[in-house]
């Protein structure tokens, strides 16, 4: 679904509510047509740049002296926070809202782990994980008069994934997933009634926040007492300029990297998966030929887009478009609207698994701020479908799936499913 708007001055990209009934597709292409680089102003909001098109969102990705993370990580309705430095909803300065240099020293700290080679090794474990994800779903009671089974497969399927690989990766034991889960729940996803109950948005997040930093602060003294091969035990012996990274850096990059890593590919799996039943020749086509699952994987990734937007501050007088702004002003990078842009993407707002080339921006312009977890979302998602389309079949939707109110991230909260076994 997309929300529409008959002119620019009426578009509402802040709200989010307005996230829970789907992207505002419409919005978006009325933007790229008619003011690609449009000022935002709107009561209640701190005025920003919306920009739309995939070669500016590339541009200003790829210059972070001009375009900076450090004072505005997110845009939001008054009262909401900011996303600056100095926003509460944030810990301690971390990659995300790092500028260079110091970005490259920390990123440096753990981007071996996150390497394709990193994650070569990793490979036959989080295959593992995925089949172990999909059998148990699988194993659902069968409804005796219809021969089928149902499932939440984000519950199910999509949220397990990710969990599983990034808690493996920072060694956080078994018992303490579930806890992870709902701190992550609170923290992004604030702004969502259900995850708020009862409380405000800054309630919400601090109770995340707290509840992750509590755990994760007694983490890290664990592995100081008992190293292994996990990337937590890299973090705490991880050196920036040839001192021990700093307790605080360290509870921040640890934090970030389990939002990040559950986040996204939990909703880019159960956006690809809602995908794949809307298109069934798509599906088809997938079941049958298993060696499209790369390509396919690609598209659910720019279909899906799960990061909404980021925010920059820009540094000095500069333009874009050949529009002009001032320094100090802030700019929002919609990536899902960069991913449907049609002077880049033929048949942008067709689902084709064999599209290529398809040099999407899911995981953010081809810059500094480029996703850390590119690599293992792609392993997790390969593995989670490769097993899926060869165990499970007949998947379709009940119910309509119900979406997360975030204009941060785009997230299906329950997909409820129905499907057979092969």
């Amino acid at each position: 679904m997309a929300t529409l708007a008959s002119s620019l001055d009426r578009i509402d990209l802040v709200t989010p509510s307005v996230y829970q009934r789907g992207y505002p597709w419409a919005d978006w292409a009325l933007q790229r047509r008619e003011a690609p680089v449009y000022w935002y102003d709107r009561p209640g909001v701190t005025p920003f740049w919306s920009i739309t098109r995939y070669d500016d969102i590339q541009a200003i990705s790829r210059d972070p002296e001009t375009f900076i993370s450090s004072r505005r990580l997110v845009v939001r309705e008054a009262g909401q926070g900011d996303g600056g430095a100095n926003d509460p909803s944030l810990t301690v300065p971390n990659l995300i809202n790092m500028d260079p240099p110091e970005h490259g020293k920390y990123r440096n700290a753990t981007s071996r782990r996150f390497s394709p080679r990193g994650m070569t090794i990793l490979e036959d474990r989080i295959d593992e994980i995925a089949e172990d994800v999909i059998d148990r779903a699988a194993e659902h009671l069968v409804d005796q008069l219809t021969d089928r089974r149902e499932m939440d497969f984000v519950r199910d399927v999509a949220a397990k994934m990710p969990m599983a690989a990034i808690c493996e990766l920072l060694a956080v034991e078994r018992e303490s997933w579930e806890d992870i889960f709902r701190f992550t729940n609170e923290f992004l996803g604030s702004e969502d009634p259900e995850y708020q109950r009862g409380r405000s948005r800054r309630e919400t997040w601090q109770a995340g926040i707290r509840g992750l930093q509590g755990y994760f602060t007694a983490h890290i003294e664990r592995k100081r007492r008992e190293p292994d091969e996990s990337v937590m035990t890299t973090l705490v012996q991880a050196e920036i300029d040839g001192e021990p990274m700093p307790e605080q850096d360290i509870l921040s990059y640890a934090i970030l990297l389990i939002l990040a890593g559950n986040e996204t590919t939990r909703n880019a799996t159960s956006g690809g998966m809602l995908a794949l039943i809307e298109h069934p020749e798509q599906f088809e086509r997938l079941r049958t030929d298993p060696a499209m699952l790369d390509s396919a994987v690609e598209e659910m990734l720019r279909w899906t887009s799960p990061v909404v937007h980021f925010a920059r501050t820009v540094t000095r007088d500069t333009e874009v478009r050949g529009v002009p702004m001032q320094a100090g002003e802030t700019l929002a990078m919609w990536y899902p609207s960069a991913n449907r842009d049609e002077d880049v993407f033929e048949r942008p707002d067709e689902f084709d698994i064999t599209r290529s080339p398809n040099e999407h921006l899911a995981f953010g312009g081809f810059g500094e701020h480029f996703c850390l977890g590119a690599n293992l979302a792609r392993l997790e998602m390969r593995s989670v479908f490769r097993h899926l389309i060869g165990k499970l079949d007949g998947f379709e939707v009940e119910g309509e799936p119900e979406r997360l109110a975030s204009q941060l991230i785009g997230g299906i909260k329950r997909l409820h499913v129905s499907y057979g076994v092969v």
